[in-house]
């Protein structure tokens, strides 16, 4: 599956290569991520961010003390960010050459459902986490592909979100399209992805070698892994 079939996004300003809004995700703010990370990781821990987006996450963690790289492949996402080493690449060709105390991979990034890409992804987040280190993924609980439904909600601070279209393609893909929507702007994103239950995760990490070694705060969509 190429990544054009994978995502796409439509609305107003720039719309990066796997379907985001760049000016939607520039107004976001995070919702206790940073300190979930924070608590789970040594103090002043160095920090590989894949797919920082505008640095809704790159400046709290910034905040707490933490070195913070930030990556992503869409150069008017990372005109955002403040304060961190910022790399323009996608995250499946990096190659900093330099190991970090944690690597961070959030915003489901990787349930995609190109099953090389995401090879791809935990390749890279091996190549570039300290032996002694960990890397941090974020999924969906499993579960949540079987139950989720289509939904409207404000959010509080002027935006309306929605889910719709929600189809199961096959068995464990998930198909849908995200709409935003802030005073007349209005951005839609479609996504394809995999639902990542425990036993197939564990195998996608110890074949770019890593393994599970647990969940933040038991949360199952927080996912620790290190390398073997």
């Amino acid at each position: 599956m190429e990544s054009r079939r994978l995502y796409h996004g439509t609305g107003p300003g720039s719309i990066t290569p796997d379907g985001c809004a760049v000016d939607y995700y520039a107004m976001l703010t995070p919702s206790g991520e940073p300190e979930r990370v924070h608590a789970a990781i040594p103090e002043g821990a160095s920090i590989l961010e894949l797919g920082a987006g505008a640095g809704r996450i790159t400046h709290s963690l910034l905040a707490l003390g933490h070195e913070v790289v930030a990556v992503d492949e869409s150069p008017e996402m990372l005109a955002h960010v403040r304060g961190a080493e910022t790399v323009c690449s996608s995250i499946q060709s990096l190659a900093l050459h330099r190991t970090f105390d944690v690597v961070l991979l959030m915003s489901f990034v990787i349930e995609t459902a190109g099953d090389e890409l995401r090879r791809a992804f935990l390749r890279t987040c091996r190549e570039h986490v300290a032996e002694d280190g960990c890397v941090i993924l974020q999924r969906q609980p499993p579960e949540w592909y079987d139950t989720v439904q289509p939904f409207e909600r404000d959010t509080g601070d002027g935006r309306t979100v929605r889910m719709t279209e929600i189809s199961r393609p096959e068995p464990g893909l998930l198909a849908a399209t995200m709409e935003y929507t802030v005073d007349d702007r209005r951005w839609t994103h479609f996504f394809l992805s995999r639902r990542l239950d425990d036993d197939f995760l564990e195998a996608a990490l110890g074949e770019a070698g890593l393994t599970m070694s647990g969940f933040l705060g038991g949360d199952r969509g927080w996912v620790r892994a290190v390398p073997r």
